[in-house]
This record gives structure tokens, C-alpha cells and sequence, in this order.
């Protein structure tokens, strides 16, 4: 390999160490605790892009049914954002504002993921549920 490459993979190569590196537990700093954050909120986004990937699956038949999920997904979407960014006015531009923001995400997202949970749990013959059990 030559010694360029080995220099422009250098910084790829140290990267997956400082990233597993990080104690969430223990963070002590602002930087840390806004990356730790930063993960615990896509860990929540992956749980919800789960949870609305069962859904659409089971409204696979449904495409009105379909459409109406993902209009109110992007309402949603559209809520949680302006939500996060109101409740993090108050850090505007300061070293807090990512712990603060993603931290309503978390919140928000974790809220709605347990929303969409109670789509899957509908039992045959609920009128009331829209979306088919499993």
C-alpha cells in the first residue's frame, strides 16, 4: 500500500475507535453528552422507521389507508421538528443547544413510536383500529 493512501485512510482508520470510545454513562463534558444525545435519538428513529415500516407492510392492501399514514406521518414530522426547535429556543446558539434539542426529539419520537405500537397490537373485527393485525 503506498504511504499516501495509508496517510488518507489514517483518520478512517482512528475514527471507529474514538467513536466506540464514548461512555454515554459517564460523560462529563458538553460535547459528549450532545453526541451521546445525538445517538439516543437515532436509536429512537430507527425504532419509529421500524414500527411505520410493520404498519405500511400491513396496509400493503389498503392504499387509501396507506396515504392517510403517511400524510399524518409527515404532519407529524413536520410537528415534532417545530416542537424541538421552540423548546430549544431558549439555548439558541449556545453549546446545549444539541443536547437540548435532541433530547426533545428522543422525547417526541419515543412518544410516537409508542403510538404506532398500539397500531399493531389491533385485534380482528376493531372498527375502530385502521390497520389489520398481523
Amino acid at each position: 500500500m503506498s504511504p499516501r493512501l495509508l496517510l488518507a485512510l489514517t483518520p478512517f482508520l482512528f475514527a471507529s475507535f474514538a467513536h466506540a470510545a464514548v461512555d454515554c454513562a459517564n460523560a462529563s463534558d458538553q460535547a459528549t453528552m450532545n453526541q451521546c444525545a445525538g445517538q439516543d435519538y437515532k436509536a429512537a428513529d430507527n425504532e419509529l422507521n421500524s414500527v411505520y415500516q410493520q404498519i405500511t407492510g400491513r396496509l400493503k392492501d389498503n392504499p387509501d389507508a396507506k396515504k392517510l399514514l403517511v400524510s399524518a406521518q409527515r404532519a407529524w414530522v413536520g410537528f415534532r421538528d417545530a416542537e424541538c426547535k421552540f423548546s430549544a429556543s431558549g439555548v439558541t446558539g449556545g453549546s446545549v443547544y444539541p443536547l437540548i434539542y435532541a433530547n426533545c426529539l428522543t422525547g417526541v419520537t419515543k412518544v410516537r413510536v409508542e403510538a404506532l405500537k398500539e397500531y399493531l397490537k389491533c385485534e380482528e373485527g376493531d372498527m375502530s383500529c385502521p390497520v389489520p393485525g398481523a
